[in-house]
């Protein structure tokens, strides 16, 4: 569907969150609960770094490939001019956050340039998919939020939206990773519900088309929610903030072993693997619910 711009939502600001509103939630944060627990107190409450990857800032960079490429005349949308985007856009992302450069040795030039032909070969697959001339998105990287439950901020970033000429919305996500197989697609497909339930509180539209764009493997998965589904999908999302909320009133996030553990950052502390996680922060230095919710930067395709 040819998109047309409409008017992009405005960040959620301190001032704009209703009085009533005790915590915010993400679709990375949810997805992390419901991952492990104690994965995602050493995230949202515990606030521990974790070590960038070459895999990450792949995909932080294809993103930012993505967002820049609409910016050009939709004649000068092409695979070579993609291309070119690739090492500027790179060079930008390092000036934002120099600590990326530690994930190539010191002159390990090979490796660098090896890593900027993957991202070049990932974008090669969105060229396969899709023609960026023919799109015209209403908003990219764009920061969308709403009130569910009169209490519970959900929020989080778009990759991308197009409106139809009939006001039809598609939400649209890149992923640098392989199509998943079909078991794990609700996984995957959990992120843009979240998205589609704000749309649909905020704008009185249930997205026409949610689609997940696999670039590794040149695969697009388009899904078509409905009114219900969305109802259904939002008392899940509650419940599991509740959850959440009762977790951390017992200060109680138990591990959750699964193949994942493998790519985990924090397996020195978790007691699945003889760790000791750290005290429990002091309430004063936990209790901040609305801190996600205050406006930040887009991170430039945070692959979540």
């Amino acid at each position: 569907m040819t998109a047309e711009p409409v008017t992009t939502q405005q960040p959620a600001t301190p001032a704009e969150v209703p009085a009533t509103v005790r915590a915010s939630l993400s679709p990375s944060r949810a997805a992390a609960f419901k991952t492990c627990p104690l994965l995602y107190r050493f995230r949202s409450i515990d606030r521990l770094p974790e070590r960038p990857t070459v895999e990450q800032a792949r995909g932080t960079l294809v993103h930012a490939v993505l967002e820049r490429l609409f910016d050009l005349p939709v004649g000068g949308r092409t695979p070579a001019a993609a291309g070119d985007l690739v090492a500027p856009q790179w060079d930008r992302l390092l000036t934002e956050q120099p600590e990326r450069a530690q994930l190539f040795t010191a002159g390990d030039g090979p490796a660098a340039a090896e890593f900027l032909r993957s991202a070049a070969a990932l974008l090669e697959g969105y060229f396969a998919v899709e023609d960026p001339s023919r799109l015209e998105p209403a908003e990219r990287e764009s920061l969308i939020s709403a009130v569910v439950d009169e209490e519970l901020l959900i929020r989080g970033y778009l990759d991308r939206l197009d409106v139809a000429p009939d006001g039809a919305l598609r939400v649209v996500d890149y992923k640098t990773g392989g199509a998943p197989r079909e078991a794990f697609e609700a996984r995957a497909l959990f992120q843009l519900k979240f998205y589609a339930l704000v749309l649909w509180r905020t704008r009185g539209v249930v997205p026409r088309v949610l689609r997940l764009l696999y670039l590794k493997d040149a695969e697009v998965c388009d899904y078509a929610p409905d009114a219900e589904e969305l109802l259904r999908f939002e008392r899940t999302v509650v419940a599991l903030w509740r959850a959440i909320e009762q977790a951390t009133a017992r200060q109680d996030f138990r591990p959750r072993p699964s193949r994942l553990c493998d790519w985990c950052s924090h397996q020195a502390l978790c007691p699945s693997f003889g760790g000791t996680p750290p005290p429990f922060p002091a309430p004063a230095a936990a209790a901040d619910p609305l801190r996600d919710a205050r406006p930040r930067p887009a991170p430039p395709g945070a692959d979540e």
